[in-house]
């Protein structure tokens, strides 16, 4: 797994801007034996505003989180401007619940998009 970091004042040359295609391009979505992949997206809406040592220091602390789960993390993109995380994980029962439980612990600026469908809906 490497957390992409996309700046808004990222140069065009450096390693983090020239990934900057639309997410549903890069995400994996299977693995080799074709069974989907689990993802999440949060927001940080209570980064804006901070300055680029405290955001670098942000990044580092995801990095480390998102670590510590090992290849259950196929893909991260962290970007900065709109302040989105998408991390794509292997499909394993609890662990989207247990990752996103350690980064909101160590970032509580991060907030989970969920969808919570009606009851009797389609799944």
């Amino acid at each position: 797994m490497d957390l992409v970091p996309r700046a808004p004042h990222a140069s065009v040359a450096s390693s983090t801007w020239d990934r900057a295609e639309p997410l549903w391009k890069v995400v994996p979505k299977r693995d080799g034996a074709g069974r989907a992949y689990a993802d999440f997206m949060m927001l940080a809406p209570g980064l804006k505003g901070r300055s680029r040592s405290e955001m670098d220091a942000v990044q580092r602390v995801i990095r480390g989180v998102l670590a510590r789960f090992g290849d259950a993390v196929v893909f991260a993109d962290f970007n900065l401007s709109i302040r989105v995380l998408w991390v794509t994980l292997q499909h394993r029962p609890g662990l989207m619940f247990r990752v996103v439980a350690a980064l909101r612990v160590h970032v509580p600026a991060l907030k989970l998009v969920a969808y919570h469908p009606h009851q009797g809906a389609c799944t």
